[in-house]
């Protein structure tokens, strides 16, 4: 089968989790012709992503949530007006998209929770068959645990998540844990997707503290910290293109460049994790083992979520600010026994074959086009 992805360009976790399916992907024989990545200002595509998808990658602009101008809190308000009057630029790229699947013919189109994916089958219906997936789906289902504030914002965050999936015939929802499916059976729970690099770790106790900022505005609270306690040795890695390969602030406080590959490197071999409880870090975190710290950026209730989330399936502890004092407190503490999640984990790849690939007939009526027929004919017997 032939694929084409839609990606959310914020943070590194969609096109992280791009790359892990890619490779299940090609792993079986498929490929992945097009990715098409929703990009925002002040952000540029990691290296690596760049690098996974040479020659194959589009930068489209997309909506994406405005900060304040130390980029330390979410403003709704400002993230809304903004996006609408973008709106005949979003436009601009969602008919890019639609000009890309007519020009690859794709048997799939594989959405990572980008609002441009939704768009396009709002207003244009391709008949190709449309999957969404992300851990965000997850607050779709019954059971996901909200944070027990903020009623508007998790209409919101619904809203939108349904925004992203409009006319999916698959959603998958990336989970930390198992979870029942949905009655309607659209709705999935999948494991998450984490690279092979990741995998692959022998992961061990080493005595420093790892970070990942997705904000640099972070890093002043990251220095007051280590001001306080300059003993504890500590290497955080920010999304700062700016700054040098290493920021030396210290001899036991180093800043470093986004490296996919030193990032998990440094990863296996920490004593603990803190993180704005992005998804995709706290997963990786889980699977070595790691405890972990969770600093959700004020105002993203997405963020929020996540830790009430990972804080149930055992990844470790919450804060408003980064407090790590509490993190090194909390690691002789912390019992997690990842066994049952790295079983879960590892069980990804059968999981998206047989969503995307094995159960593709029952998509609906899409798979009933002479092209898309013809591809799934040729390329694996049905079961």
């Amino acid at each position: 089968m032939r694929f084409v992805f839609i990606v959310q360009g914020e943070g590194r976790g969609h096109m992280t989790q791009a790359v892990s399916l890619k490779t299940i992907l090609e792993s079986s024989g498929h490929t992945v012709e097009k990715v098409l990545i929703g990009a925002s200002e002040g952000r540029s595509i990691p290296q690596f992503i760049q690098e996974e998808f040479k020659g194959r990658s589009i930068s489209l602009p997309s909506p994406n949530f405005v900060l304040d101008r130390k980029g330390r809190k979410v403003q709704l308000a400002k993230t809304i007006v903004r996006n609408l009057l973008k709106l005949p630029l979003f436009m601009s790229s969602v008919r890019k998209v639609r000009m890309v699947l007519e020009e690859v013919g794709p048997d799939m189109v594989v959405n990572f929770y980008d609002v441009l994916g939704g768009l396009t089958y709002y207003f244009y219906s391709p008949e190709i068959p449309f999957v969404c997936v992300g851990h965000q789906y997850l607050t779709l289902h019954p059971d996901f645990p909200f944070p027990r504030d903020g009623a508007f914002q998790r209409q919101l965050l619904k809203w939108h998540t349904r925004l992203t999936a409009i006319k999916a015939h698959k959603i998958l929802a990336l989970s930390l844990r198992d979870m029942p499916d949905k009655a309607d059976k659209r709705l999935v729970v999948t494991p998450p997707l984490l690279r092979k690099m990741v995998l692959d770790t022998s992961p061990q106790k080493g005595d420093f503290i790892l970070g990942y900022l997705l904000n640099k505005a972070y890093a002043e609270e990251v220095i007051a910290w280590h001001m306080n306690d300059p003993a504890e040795k500590a290497h955080f890695f920010w999304d700062n293109q700016e700054a040098q390969e290493e920021t030396l602030i210290h001899r036991n406080l180093i800043f470093h460049r986004l490296s996919d590959t030193k990032f998990i490197d440094f990863m296996s071999k920490c004593k603990g994790v803190v993180t704005t409880a992005g998804f995709e870090s706290v997963s990786e975190a889980m699977y070595m083992g790691k405890p972990v710290l969770m600093v959700p950026t004020f105002g993203h209730y997405e963020q929020q979520c996540n830790a009430v989330d990972a804080i149930i399936s055992g990844a470790g502890i919450q804060a408003r600010s980064f407090e790590i004092e509490r993190l090194v407190d909390y690691i002789p503490k912390h019992q997690q026994s990842n066994w049952k999640f790295r079983k879960w984990v590892d069980s990804a790849t059968g999981h998206f074959l047989f969503h995307l690939v094995e159960s593709r007939a029952s998509f609906g009526r899409s798979f009933e086009a002479s092209h898309v027929l013809a591809s799934a004919n040729r390329e694996l017997p049905m079961k």
